[in-house]
């Protein structure tokens, strides 16, 4: 079982390859010597409570937070030392981070399309409108969304690009179920038309569990547990992930793993 160890397959078929990770806030250590890769295509999902470390995790991913110590490539590129190189090719989805809510959608999309410099954007604007069916209200500003409708809008921005890695954070927070399960659906379209990566950071775990063909649990900064869904359940004895977050989470993994 690998646990927050140094991984051992080769790095040149990893979408992601992260090595020994450290990341201290003054007196915190946020990220305590986390190791994994992340082969490209498949769907991972990267767990925890809050303060397990996740999103500084991904933050470092992206570049956007330097590492006290450790190594992170993307796509073959050492971030951030190469991020110019490879942000092109990813890109990042949040419920919680808002587009300009006086901008319509198209201006939204048309802004996030020329700063990834998309060929042919307003082809691509129109493919994604009538992918995420957002062409009823294309022309509405962003602010006049309801939930779903931001979160269609939301994805067509992470999607503007055609990364080859997409980064999610809790992507259907807040949506009922039927939009959520059509949002799932067209990810894993996306995934499966474009051998794109996926790193998924969610607290819903009926979602991790249709989505992930792996799982990476974070507890206080390190590696708890890293497997298929249906190992790391068969592991501790659960019937559903939801059972074994809470077995981490609360400390009750040595009565049930050992």
């Amino acid at each position: 079982m690998p646990v927050a160890g140094l991984p051992t397959s080769d790095s040149a078929g990893s979408a992601i390859d992260v090595a020994r990770l450290v990341k201290v806030f003054k007196t915190t250590r946020a990220v305590d010597d986390v190791s994994f890769r992340i082969a490209r295509g498949s769907v991972t999902g990267l767990l925890g409570g809050n303060g397990a470390g996740k999103t500084t995790t991904i933050a470092m991913i992206m570049g956007l937070v330097l590492p006290t110590s450790g190594r992170v490539q993307v796509l073959g590129c050492a971030m951030p030392e190469q991020s110019a190189e490879v942000l092109g090719r990813m890109n990042f989805e949040s419920p919680y981070v808002d587009m300009p809510m006086r901008l319509t959608v198209r201006q939204n999309l048309t802004i996030f399309g020329r700063l990834y410099a998309v060929a042919n954007l307003r082809e691509r604007i129109e493919q994604l409108a009538a992918d995420l069916d957002l062409r009823d209200f294309l022309d509405r500003p962003n602010g006049k969304l309801s939930a779903g409708q931001k979160t269609r809008v939301a994805l067509a921005k992470a999607l503007i690009n055609r990364p080859e890695l997409l980064l999610l954070d809790e992507p259907t927070a807040s949506l009922d179920p039927d939009t959520a399960d059509w949002i799932r659906q067209h990810l894993i379209s996306y995934r499966n038309t474009n051998n794109a990566t996926i790193l998924l950071a969610s607290h819903n775990m009926l979602e991790v569990e249709r989505l992930c063909d792996r799982v990476i649990i974070m507890k206080r900064g390190r590696i708890e547990d890293d497997d298929s869904p249906d190992n790391i359940m068969l592991r501790y004895n659960r019937a559903t992930l939801e059972e074994v977050f809470l077995d981490v989470a609360r400390g009750r993994v040595q009565d049930i793993a050992s």
